[in-house]
């Protein structure tokens, strides 16, 4: 998934007839593509060609948005911006971590903010969920978590943790286990979709043998499975509209949320894009891109396959493009008319955070804003085959 996600980008071809939008600057702007705000970056970066974009010249730089917070960690430090306005609200190093602890994930809720913490080898647990006050930057509680797990939902008073072998309920007064699932042997894949967390244990090489459906307010149990003696193909790639899609051999499958029924299968099919809005998956097949209800897999849309080699992140139909290197900039995709919506103003080296249980990065469908991490100014090349710095990196919020 990380590697359809983080294609490379191209210029669409009906771009050239686009209409540019009128930009402005600042929290009042409302048309599509201004920017609202930017904010320097401290530290060592380097303005990398294709995919990459603006990046740490060390480690990696994680960002999120929730609760009107828009929220950047780098290293052991975090920082809290008012999400339409670019305002630095706080700013926090965490601490009670071990010695060469690094970030690794920033997941922002209404009212807290979870960021994973990764520990040096061979200490355990494999991550740490460090949660935050989303109000003053104070540390609250640290959890343990699975490597690829870490706060799934969470609010002032409780926090759900993926850990190894169990997802967690936690009180952030006192710590304490309000509840605890077992999710199988450690490296279950899990998804969310609205009040459930959808655990898939697999079984070796042949499929997923059951999924867990846990509900996230109290932690009732419900057990899916496809039918007596089967299994689910291959791996659990997304849940969309109570719909779990599985995908083996380039083939995808999708099933019920609810019973773990079978619904429908699509062959040489390869998940592109999920849109959460519209209750849509976008699949590359052949030269096309279809775009299909996941409920009826009745077929809403068709484009070139090569439209997808720019695409980002989709919600409602339109999907946030990105250019790349010194003339990046973004841009909103109809994937209905085939026509670009909106162009923002130049975004030179742009970087697109990613987290891949979709409860972070640069998007979410709850918000009108992306996050970007940018670089207004280029160095020199320090040495033969490297990306020159980045003189001026920045993190800037563009109104989507």
């Amino acid at each position: 998934m990380l590697a359809v996600v983080l294609v490379g980008a191209v210029v669409i071809p009906s771009r050239a007839f686009s209409q540019q939008a009128q930009h402005c600057s600042g929290p009042g702007c409302h048309a599509h593509g201004s920017i609202l705000w930017t904010t320097g970056l401290a530290g060592s970066w380097l303005a990398e060609n294709g995919v990459a974009g603006t990046v740490p010249s060390v480690g990696q730089a994680y960002a999120a948005s929730g609760g009107d917070l828009a929220v950047f960690g780098e290293g052991l430090k975090v920082t809290g911006f008012e999400l339409h306005t670019g305002i630095q609200v706080w700013q926090t190093v965490l601490s009670g971590v071990p010695d060469g602890s690094a970030i690794v994930g920033v997941r922002a809720f209404a009212d807290v903010v979870a960021i994973g913490v990764q520990p040096p080898a061979g200490v355990t647990p494999e991550r740490d969920e460090v949660m935050l006050s989303a109000t003053t930057g104070e540390q609250i509680r640290t959890y343990p978590a699975a490597a690829y797990g870490g706060a799934i939902a969470a609010d002032s008073s409780g926090t759900v943790v993926v850990g190894p072998t169990a997802v967690t309920a936690y009180a952030n007064s006192t710590g304490k286990v309000l509840w605890s699932r077992a999710s199988g042997p450690p490296g279950q894949t899990w998804r969310v979709f609205g009040q459930y967390a959808y655990v898939a244990q697999a079984d070796g090489p042949s499929g997923v043998l059951l999924v867990r459906r846990i509900t996230l307010s109290n932690g009732a149990v419900q057990v899916l499975r496809p039918s007596a003696n089967a299994v689910y193909p291959g791996t659990l790639t997304a849940v969309i509209d109570g719909v779990m899609l599985f995908s083996e051999g380039g083939d995808l499958y999708a099933y019920s949320g609810e019973t773990g029924g079978f619904l429908w299968q699509r062959g040489s099919s390869a998940l592109e894009l999920a849109d959460a809005g519209s209750g849509a998956v976008y699949l590359a097949s052949g030269n096309s891109l279809s775009g299909v209800a996941v409920r009826s897999k009745t077929v809403l849309s068709r484009a070139a396959l090569s439209v997808a080699d720019s695409l980002y992140w989709v919600t409602n139909g339109v999907a946030l493009g990105l250019d790349q290197n010194a003339l990046g900039d973004a841009w909103g995709y109809d994937l209905v008319t085939h026509r670009v919506l909106w162009t923002s103003a130049a975004l030179p080296w742009p970087h697109f955070f990613i987290d891949l249980s979709g409860l972070g990065g640069s998007a979410t469908s709850a918000d009108d804003v992306v996050l970007l991490a940018t670089c207004a100014v280029v160095g020199t090349t320090t040495a033969t085959g490297t990306a020159p710095a980045c003189v001026r990196p920045e993190l800037a919020a563009v109104l989507i």
